[in-house]
């Protein structure tokens, strides 16, 4: 899609109700509703973080996404497909600014060129113990990339035509955090598998803007 159609469609989903957690759910692996069962007091102190879904226009003018690809590392994300964004910090003074700042650092996009349109639905992680507060932002311009090399092992600009198409959404065997092997609904996108959090996070942020399209 061109970047200033796109434009147009995005500016009518201010005053548009988030489609909440029936839509991330399409995305859930099936034993999540067990972790969190078993981890319901830990919800309480929970860890935060902010995290960028955010649109851009390439060099030919069509509407990207940007996710990254985490490095390989001991930790129950290494290896996966995210968004950018971290931890909120002590002297962040929101979680929208931690996910701005987090963006900068891991992919390289100034955080005064980034307008924030809306903040989706908060998500529990489990394996981390983490709630996420996903952010959907666009910037005008081509970005000029530049990842942080110890944490992201590469970058990935999805086309915004794949994102929103069904045919790209399939399920697949995953090796989870928990050593097992189950069949979990996964995005495929320029060759990399999408799951977990990520792909419920992207289920919501899809579903909302195919309400503008």
């Amino acid at each position: 899609m061109n970047f200033e159609t796109f434009l147009k469609s995005i500016s009518k989903i201010e005053h548009i109700p988030l489609p909440g957690p029936d839509s991330q759910f399409k995305m859930s692996p099936p034993y999540r509703n067990e972790l969190i069962r078993q981890q319901e007091k830990a919800i309480k102190y929970s860890k935060q973080a902010g995290v960028m879904a955010l649109f851009y226009p390439d060099m030919e003018q069509d509407t990207k996404l940007i996710l990254i690809l985490r490095k390989t590392y001991r930790g129950v994300h290494s290896a996966q497909v995210g968004f950018p964004g971290g931890k909120l910090e002590a002297d962040d003074p929101s979680l929208e600014y931690a996910a701005l700042r987090e963006t900068f650092e891991e992919v390289g996009v100034p955080l005064g060129t980034i307008t924030v349109l809306k903040q989706m639905t908060k998500l529990y992680i489990p394996p981390s113990n983490f709630t996420v507060y996903p952010f959907l932002g666009i910037t005008n311009e081509t970005p000029k990339f530049l990842k942080q090399d110890d944490e992201v092992e590469d970058l990935i600009e999805v086309n915004f035509n794949d994102f929103v198409n069904d045919e790209y959404v399939t399920t697949q065997m995953i090796m989870t955090s928990l050593n097992q092997q189950v069949e979990v609904p996964v995005f495929k996108l320029n060759g990399h598998t999408v799951w977990g959090a990520t792909a419920m996070m992207l289920s919501e942020i899809k579903d909302l803007i195919k309400t503008v399209l």
